[in-house]
């Protein structure tokens, strides 16, 4: 049932628009502070940053505070909602990438400046604009929104802000092994994503998992001179070569036993949706200097990058690799191997199988060593959870435009830990754009992303609430 609070958006809309201005002053201040958290010289930058959060949101009417961890502080803030909406938790993070080589920057990273193209597209240029402090700021903004215009919020919300999401989240765990009850909702929201393209907002469905191995191979006591060792005595580089070029078959399947045992196909209403992107293989691959795809045969680019699973190597280290030569057989060789996983794949399965190929190709008298590192498992979006479906709607609602249910062929290791820890699903929107330069000189953030983001999620507490 929908309450008096949701009756007419458009009022939460227009005052949005007329706000403008003031909200981008606001973002600007949270720009201008050098919340860069894998240097310890900005220690005091991020607790600053974590406090200005706080104070937004005791401002809005949360009640918020900042909390203490090993590392940087996290911004925790909760407002009540009407009896029977939803509880949700929106999720963003005020740390921010150095902003090395200072050189390329057109302007200070952190004296943010509103450019104007020719057309008169607008351009937000500063460390952090788009990942993630423009993100979360446009959250903020449709809350505050909403409480200037109705005297409250939708949903019931809590509100985590990480102040190390930039480098590692180390305090991310115990932080929810010591707050989980008070951070557990119905749904999680996780706006560190991002837009299809300028124009088409998207949902992100699926975020694929990893496993990634690293080990190492041994012969011959010492390293062995190859004239008089050659052909008689193993060769660890070839032994490596061997097992990293069976990986594959012919066809660009990866050969592991069962490897694609728990793999599904998308369903054939999203694949018909990806066929609609207008997405151009060659114009991905010619950015990079390639033409053809190199992946599984008879699946497209946009399939094999977000719904198939992968195996790459990712480093060989074996022999003399100086200036001029030297003829030995090494007597050890390395390589680092990583595997993208898809929904439903179990990382410790792909792990057995992995070293089972490898001792497979191993001759007697040679040796293996695996350094294991913890996989994780993909995370993938019921296509028909009732959440996602509202979000999209409304998302078409506000941009003009279907929504593109996307995949992302990385992860965002923070959906993982909702799901792992708090048993949360999360809804992925953002309106970033693979140009904005994230983590590079020049970051940017398009102001269509900044004030159409914040009436999308005016929208989208809206939605949710029915």
């Amino acid at each position: 049932m929908k309450s008096n609070l949701m009756s007419d958006i458009s009022p939460v809309l227009t005052r949005i628009d007329n706000q403008l201005p003031e909200a981008l002053g606001r973002l600007f201040e949270l720009l201008r502070i050098q919340s860069i958290s894998t240097d310890p010289a900005f220690k005091e930058d991020c607790r600053k940053a974590g406090s200005w959060l706080v104070d937004q949101l005791i401002e809005i009417g949360f009640e918020a505070s900042l909390r203490d961890t090993d590392g940087h502080p996290m911004v925790v803030g909760h407002h009540d909602g009407p009896q029977g909406a939803p509880h949700l938790l929106f999720y963003g993070h005020y740390d921010v990438q150095p902003v090395d080589p200072l050189e390329l920057w057109h302007q200070p990273p952190f004296e943010p400046v509103l450019k104007e193209l020719e057309g008169g597209q607008k351009q937000i240029h500063a460390r952090g604009a788009a990942d993630d402090k423009g993100q979360l700021m446009t959250f903020v903004e449709a809350c505050r929104a909403w409480k200037q215009e109705t005297g409250g919020l939708p949903c019931k919300i809590t509100i985590l802000f990480e102040g190390e999401e930039e480098s590692g989240s180390p305090s991310l765990v115990p932080f929810f092994e010591a707050n989980g009850e008070e951070l557990t909702c119905d749904l999680a929201l996780v706006c560190d994503t991002g837009m299809w393209d300028i124009e088409t907002p998207a949902v992100n469905i699926a975020l694929r998992g990893m496993v990634t191995e690293d080990f190492v191979i041994r012969a011959a006591s010492r390293d062995l001179h190859s004239g008089h060792y050659g052909g008689a005595a193993a060769n660890p580089i070839h032994i490596l070569s061997k097992i990293l070029a069976d990986l594959h078959d012919e066809s660009g399947r990866i050969t592991l036993d069962g490897f694609y045992d728990d793999v599904e196909d998308v369903p054939e209403n999203i694949r018909k949706q990806w066929d609609g992107l207008g997405f151009s293989a060659s114009d991905f691959l010619g950015e990079i200097g390639l033409s053809m795809p190199a992946g599984e045969a008879n699946r497209s680019v946009l399939e094999q990058i977000w719904s198939r699973p992968t195996a790459e190597v990712n480093g060989i280290i074996g022999g003399y690799t100086g200036d001029g030569f030297k003829t030995v057989i090494a007597a050890e060789a390395s390589a680092k191997v990583s595997f993208r996983l898809v929904s439903n794949m179990d990382p410790e399965k792909v792990h057995v199988a992995f070293v089972k190929h490898v001792e497979s190709h191993l001759p007697e008298d040679c040796t293996v060593e695996f350094k294991h590192h913890e996989g994780s498992p993909a995370i993938q979006l019921d296509h028909t959870l009732p959440q996602l479906n509202k979000a999209a709607a409304v998302l078409e609602e506000e941009w003009g435009k279907p929504a593109a249910m996307i995949a992302m062929g990385g992860s965002v290791p923070i959906v993982g830990e909702f799901k792992r820890m708090l048993g949360m699903d999360s809804l992925m929107v953002g309106f970033g754009l693979d140009n904005d330069c994230i983590h590079s000189p020049n970051e940017k953030y398009e102001l269509s992303s900044f004030h159409k983001g914040t009436r999308s999620w005016a929208r989208i507490l809206a939605a949710l609430a029915e």
